[in-house]
């Protein structure tokens, strides 16, 4: 039977390693997405996500059962590492492809038009998308990330979703 993300944390804490192994395996691919998606950029995201671990080792980080799920305190911890970075630099960088030139020219050209749509909506609606929509974040989690009621989320994600909508017509249509 698998052990619960707070059974995990709790023997985590306690010392043992291979519960934080296992933690760190299965919550450290969507953490990195949330960083990416958020910031554009493969190192940031990296360090990002070593830093929310690191916070979750050095048991300055206290996470409350009652408030929600682990994963997404883990959220709100990179969501917090990732605004501070944004202040500082927003650095966009090429994704590598399959061997088809002409194949993967479109497809680089397309993802990078969609990252940048996303990169280029004001932070508080990037982040219910790329809770949401890019995560699978439920509104509930994504409502304790983000500290604000369900029914702001919502709204942030469909006034989210209409400006990225938006941006991604007008290229269409170019």
């Amino acid at each position: 039977m698998q052990q619960t993300d707070h059974e995990l944390l709790v023997l985590m804490l306690s010392g043992d390693e291979e519960a934080f192994t296992t933690l760190y395996r299965r919550r450290q691919g969507p953490v990195f997405r949330f960083a990416l998606q958020m910031t554009g950029n493969v190192v940031i995201a990296e360090d990002v996500t070593q830093e929310v671990f690191m916070a979750l080792l050095s048991k300055t980080a206290k996470y409350d059962v009652a408030r929600g799920t682990l994963a997404s305190f883990l959220y709100g911890i990179a969501r917090n590492l990732v605004l501070r970075r944004l202040e500082k630099t927003l650095e966009i960088e090429d994704y590598a492809g399959p061997d088809d030139i002409l194949d993967d020219l479109t497809r680089r050209e397309t993802i990078e038009h969609v990252r940048l749509a996303v990169l280029s909506l004001p932070p508080v609606y990037r982040e219910a998308v790329v809770l949401c929509d890019l995560q699978d974040t439920s509104y509930e989690d994504a409502a304790t990330v983000l500290d604000c009621p369900i029914g702001t989320v919502r709204s942030r994600l469909n006034r989210g979703r209409s400006m990225l909508a938006s941006k991604l017509a007008v290229r269409s249509s170019v």
